[in-house]
């Protein structure tokens, strides 16, 4: 395998319990997206989870009845926070950027950022509070490696959207442009261990030139 290969499929060792293999099928909610379907799959039953900008709490409200996992959130958004209480979860609505420090060390099995890392100003310092509060910190987002973008870039000489979300780089939340290979380079830098990579196209598992050919990326990260 080729250098550049290595670093586009990250390391190849599993991070909980489950088949990483194969994507999740009938015993996973279809109502959840691809990537947290893959995040659900993975997370031991009876852990105790963190969900970092967790939207509606669709995710911890599945983990919570078919996993009997302990979870928590973070939102921002009103909206959100309301969603989630109204399913009955324990979320409090707060800055990511502020919202770790009141948690000890360790406090947590699995902590999840998932679809929202590109769009935070401090991303490293919110890697390293995962990493801090749990043992296991699990992270998605949109590939701009995609061909497709890079497609779009080169016939267009615009910036694309993130693949599966069209939103204008003017919007906000602003968000950054990085590619699968660049989370990479940057987890080197940082001195964090990806236990596991896994990558998307639509429901699709992708193995051969992820970062080329996956829209979602997937990682489990430790120290």
């Amino acid at each position: 395998m080729s250098s550049s290969s290595a670093r586009e499929r990250g390391n190849g060792r599993s991070w909980g319990a489950g088949n990483a293999s194969a994507l999740p099928s009938a015993n996973i909610s279809t109502s959840l997206r691809p990537d947290l379907r893959v995040v659900a799959k993975k997370i031991p039953a009876g852990a105790t989870a963190l969900d970092l900008g967790c939207g509606d709490g669709a995710l911890l409200e599945y983990l919570r009845v078919a996993k009997g996992v302990t979870g928590r959130g973070i939102e921002k958004g009103e909206a959100g926070v309301l969603a989630c209480v109204r399913r009955g979860l324990s979320v409090r609505q707060g800055n990511l950027q502020e919202g770790l420090a009141d948690y000890p060390d360790k406090s947590f099995d699995v902590v999840i950022l998932s679809q929202t890392l590109q769009y935070l100003n401090d991303p490293t310092m919110i890697l390293d509070e995962m990493l801090r509060v749990g043992r296991l910190a699990v992270v998605s987002f949109p590939n701009l490696g995609y061909w497709r973008c890079r497609l779009h870039l080169l016939v267009r000489g615009r910036i694309p959207p993130a693949p599966d979300y069209p939103q204008e780089w003017y919007e906000t939340p602003r968000r950054q442009q990085f590619t699968a290979v660049d989370f990479l380079d940057a987890c080197r830098t940082q001195g964090i261990a990806v236990r596991q990579a896994i990558y998307l196209s639509g429901e699709r598992e992708v193995r051969w030139a992820p970062n080329l050919l996956a829209r979602t990326a997937i990682f489990a990260l430790a120290r």
